[in-house]
């Protein structure tokens, strides 16, 4: 009797219908600027068939660590795929300010390099067989979003940026008439790390470049906004706001159906 039960729930077992368990997927992907190893991290979600629209992500001045991967982890569960770009090389990422200012400043004080930097993340991105390489952007955090701003400056191939928190670089005269990608700038109004002088000169030069932009300033809101773990830095004007938060992540998404539209 028992032998069979035992063949007629194989039986019926094997009638059931297999559920495919769709989840997000990630793999590293290991690439070179000249010299320099990177490795960056690819997230797309294995439910969804054929190409769909890319995003890069750039991550704060930490490095490359588990909040930029976050991030391009969302952006997968909402359907895009999305790259987590490497900026520093070498697995170097910290939680000491003093460190991670040292080589952001590497970086932020070629802007060559620092856009050919960025450059090669989004062609790794591009050339992922889940990507329309027609439809990309980029959005990045602190100094992330500086470095998304001269992206679009440099005439990165990709349809819109989005700066979080990010340092505001002015658009050069150089490139006035010339920025394509659409911009989208979201900033705390209590971050002492950006004078308002500042921002004024960068919505002028903007203005001046003839870009397409748009800047939503947040009041209250302090540098970091959306990292949860920003006050565990000791960083007075390091703060998380969940509202902020909320809003700017709703903001950008409103952004990316505008910009990916059919």
């Amino acid at each position: 009797m028992r032998i069979l039960l035992a063949i007629l729930l194989t039986v019926s077992a094997a009638a059931l219908p297999v559920l495919a368990s769709a989840e997000v997927q990630t793999k590293a992907v290991d690439y070179m600027d000249e010299d320099v190893p990177l490795t960056g991290h690819l997230y797309w979600d294995d439910s969804i068939e054929g190409e769909r629209p890319g995003v890069l992500v750039i991550h704060e001045w930490w490095g490359l660590n588990d909040y930029a991967k976050k991030r391009a982890r969302m952006l997968a569960e909402l359907g895009y795929v999305a790259f987590a770009a490497d900026m520093y090389g070498n697995d170097q990422v910290t939680d000491d300010p003093s460190q991670a200012q040292e080589w952001m400043q590497y970086i932020t004080a070629d802007v060559e390099l620092w856009r050919q930097r960025a450059g090669l993340g989004l062609a790794q991105l591009k050339a992922s067989e889940y990507v329309d390489a027609d439809k990309t952007a980029a959005i990045g955090y602190c100094f992330g979003g500086g470095t998304v701003m001269q992206m679009a400056y440099g005439g990165a191939d990709v349809h819109g940026v989005v700066s979080f928190h990010g340092s505001l670089p002015a658009a050069p005269e150089e490139v006035w008439g010339k920025i394509e990608p659409e911009i989208l700038v979201l900033h705390g109004q209590a971050d002492s790390f950006i004078a308002p002088e500042v921002v004024t000169n960068f919505q002028n030069k903007l203005e001046e470049a003839g870009a397409n932009w748009e800047m939503d300033i947040y009041g209250g809101a302090r540098h970091g906004f959306t990292n949860p773990d920003a006050g565990d830095y000791g960083i007075d004007n390091l703060q998380y706001d969940a509202q902020t938060d909320a809003r700017s992540w709703a903001r950008m998404q409103a952004f990316f159906d505008e910009l990916f539209a059919d």
